[in-house]
């Protein structure tokens, strides 16, 4: 067992209200695999891994200083990373704002030398819909319109798979 094993895993996210969740949970149905629990919905902006306990004031001071505003997202079609065989719901246009947010998340934690160790090349803007699952139909669902108005710090919990929201904050 690594030493940082017991180090809380986080990650930064946008957190979808309710009828958010019903209308992307409603997306799951002949994706076959295995579904993401509705409550588990939610836009990932910067995974940041293991984190040791004194980088929680940072990490929430981040939280609370992203120049950050409530956003109009329009969910309109499912797209699926084949490599993990996940299924996954896209924006064919990300919004200037959530674009804004992620890069404004990503520079603050470089500036307080957070950055996550596992970054990948390019944000791909998506709220995981189910793992284990073959290419989708290629129908496109009805659009989902999403005004993002939660910006959360989430603890996965290794032991149970549940997220415990760290902190959060409304966007204005």
């Amino acid at each position: 067992m690594s030493p940082d094993s017991h180090f809380p895993r986080l990650f930064y996210a946008l957190w979808p209200d309710a009828a958010t969740r019903a209308a992307l949970a409603a997306w799951q149905a002949g994706l076959g695999g295995n579904p993401t629990r509705p409550d588990k919905l939610h836009l990932t902006l910067a995974f940041l891994g293991q984190r040791p306990p004194a980088e929680l004031p940072a990490l929430l001071g981040i939280l609370e200083d992203l120049p950050a505003r409530a956003m109009p997202l329009v969910f309109d079609h499912v797209g699926r990373f084949p490599r993990l065989a996940l299924a996954w719901a896209g924006l064919a246009r990300p919004s200037p704002a959530l674009l804004d947010l992620r890069g404004a998340c990503m520079r603050a934690l470089a500036e307080q030398g957070l950055a996550p160790r596992f970054e990948h090349d390019r944000f791909t803007p998506h709220v995981t819909l189910a793992r284990q699952t073959p290419p989708p139909p290629p129908e496109r669902p009805s659009p989902v319109q999403w005004q993002a108005r939660e910006l959360v710090l989430v603890e996965s919990l290794k032991s149970s798979g549940d997220y415990r929201v760290v902190a959060r904050r409304d966007l204005r």
